[in-house]
């Protein structure tokens, strides 16, 4: 199985060959604009940046699939404070499946300078004194101690997003869109 990854970064590309392990995929990664911000700061956001990835891996390559994985914050009625979320989005061209990954709450001081303007992934590699946190455990493997990290928590998005492709019971179901 073929399966084109809108991003080059290594973490997302492992989190795929990861999930996806039983498949035995061909993974390409295409390196795409995922048209929103650098920081998506909403559900629709961070879906969107997914969706886009995902259609144009898949309008860059020949492969079976496109996979979009996005990272951003959000705030949740009934949850304190702003949370790191990872999305996914699979397609095959015709129909277009997404999927959630963990959330967890950021510490109030990251959360303050990610609304000053601030990048997840500069601001902590500015306070862990580290370069590239974001290629390695990522922000859920410092704020859960190491019990999940960016690779799990994508792959977790990305077997919400792809089951659907595998199992009977949406066949007629699902987001369509054309990728041309």
């Amino acid at each position: 199985m073929h399966v084109a990854v809108g991003s080059t970064n290594p973490v997302k590309r492992e989190a795929v060959e990861r999930t996806l392990a039983q498949f035995e995929p061909t993974v390409t990664v295409v390196d795409v604009d995922s048209g929103v911000p650098e920081q998506p700061w909403s559900v629709d956001e961070t879906v969107e940046g997914a969706r886009n990835r995902a259609r144009r891996a898949l309008e860059e390559t020949e492969a079976a699939y496109g996979v979009g994985l996005e990272g951003g914050v959000a705030d949740f009625d009934g949850v304190p404070g702003l949370s790191l979320i990872m999305w996914a989005a699979v397609t095959d061209g015709t129909r277009t499946e997404c999927g959630g990954g963990p959330a967890i709450r950021l510490p109030d001081h990251v959360a303050g300078r990610l609304e000053d303007g601030g990048e997840l992934g500069p601001i902590l590699d500015d306070l862990l004194d580290t370069d590239g946190i974001a290629e390695d455990d990522g922000a859920a493997g410092v704020f859960s101690a190491g019990l999940t990290d960016r690779t799990r928590a994508l792959g977790e998005a990305l077997a919400c997003a792809f089951g659907p492709f595998r199992v009977p019971h949406y066949e007629s179901e699902g987001e369509t869109e054309s990728v041309n």
